[in-house]
């Protein structure tokens, strides 16, 4: 009897182990570390929140291991967990985004303590509604996977950020760490889609190119005048 053919693992299935070793090292001095130690002060609803992130990037790796696996029934079931941790992720942004407010005006900072706040609630919108095309598109394999692929590349900016930690030598970690090298799962993917199938799918180019204009135009404003404005206007808001 002749034996199956082993199914090649997809770029999905990488990219995803990749998302997990980035949340686990990039939030290892500043979260899980210090949370193993018992040294981790911080409100019930940045753990909550953070619980509802690693639960994301965890999810991914499942159902593309899923899918890989031709498990398409589970994968069907756990895609409304997806959901949900989405909704959760959304939902705790505010808090999350008013805690590192308040923390950085308790340390000094001033009135630049209120930027950070546009970066996280542009990111969380971004975030939902590429989750939101995928579910909407879920009867589309590959419209529906690439939308969430774009997704959880969005949700794992902050754990590349944090590898300024590990290299404190770096200069301009925003645009090293929380651009170049957070993005380059997107130019890497167009890459090998060019190869491998001689076009790159339009959900991943022009997705692809949203997420880095949009982070890109982060960079370059963030802290400005006009940004402060903005920040302040979001933080009152949210009070």
């Amino acid at each position: 009897m002749p034996q199956q053919a082993t199914k090649p693992i997809s770029y999905f299935l990488i990219f995803s182990i990749i998302g997990l070793f980035a949340a686990l090292i990039g939030f290892g001095k500043t979260f899980f570390v210090p949370m193993a130690k018992g040294n981790l002060d911080i409100p019930a609803s940045i753990h909550i929140h953070g619980a509802f992130a690693f639960g994301w990037v965890v999810l991914f790796v499942a159902q593309a291991f899923f899918i890989h696996s031709r498990n398409f029934r589970l994968h069907k079931k756990l895609g409304f967990l997806g959901l949900a941790f989405a909704t959760g992720i959304l939902v705790t942004l505010v808090p999350a985004g008013l805690f590192a407010v308040n923390r950085n005006l308790a340390k000094g900072v001033g009135d630049g303590a209120y930027s950070e706040i546009v970066g996280v609630i542009t990111s969380g919108l971004l975030f939902f509604s590429l989750v939101i095309a995928g579910f909407v598109n879920r009867k589309k394999g590959s419209f529906h996977k690439r939308y969430l692929l774009l997704a959880t590349i969005v949700v794992l900016w902050p754990a590349w950020f944090r590898f300024r930690h590990y290299f404190p030598s770096v200069p301009r970690p925003d645009i090293w760490f929380a651009l170049v090298l957070a993005d380059s799962l997107i130019i890497i993917a167009w890459i090998y889609e060019k190869i491998r199938f001689g076009r790159i799918h339009p959900v991943l180019l022009y997705g692809g190119i949203l997420i880095i204009v949009e982070q890109t135009c982060e960079v370059l404003l963030f802290d400005t005048p006009t940004w402060r404005v903005v920040a302040k206007w979001v933080y009152n808001l949210t009070q």
